[in-house]
């Protein structure tokens, strides 16, 4: 299987500093990922704000409940900007993930570009047919319902 990208683009309607802090703290991901996954951070990284090279170890149950390593990396990040995080160990063959934020309108364009590819050849492929990329795009659409219920729009 080639590496698969995915997008998704989502405006906050709030300004990108008070956006920018609560993504860098890597403690929130619990709160914008669907309970099903159930991810638990191992690492200590409570009050911590993302540095480059900073390694965040997890348990993760993405398929089945059956619970998996993760290990990743921020390898890059630019303050207020944009910052990605790589695998170093777990499901995946490959992990890319950038997360892009751009001041607009009065709040934060949010944008975030995924590669990845599912290991295991032809069965990986088969694999992402049939449920990982729908778990994945389920992920992202709980994120977004989550964002906008933490941060709810002001112009309705």
């Amino acid at each position: 299987m080639i590496v698969k990208k995915k997008m998704w683009e989502q405006w906050i309607d709030h300004p990108l500093p008070e956006v920018w802090s609560f993504f860098s703290r890597p403690e929130n991901l619990n709160d914008i990922t669907p309970e099903e996954v159930s991810i638990e951070i191992l690492s200590d990284i409570k009050g911590m704000t993302m540095h480059r090279g900073m390694i965040i170890q997890y348990n993760i149950a993405p398929l089945l409940g059956i619970k998996m390593n993760w290990v990743t990396e921020i390898t890059q990040i630019e303050e207020q900007h944009y910052f990605i995080d790589e695998q170093r160990f777990g499901p995946y063959a490959f992990w890319h993930h950038q997360h892009w934020f751009e001041e607009k309108d009065g709040g934060t364009q949010m944008k975030d570009i995924l590669h990845y590819k599912v290991p295991y050849g032809i069965i990986g492929t088969i694999a992402n047919s049939l449920f990982v990329e729908n778990k994945v795009n389920k992920i992202f659409e709980f994120r977004e319902q989550t964002i906008n219920k933490l941060w709810p729009s002001s112009k309705y």
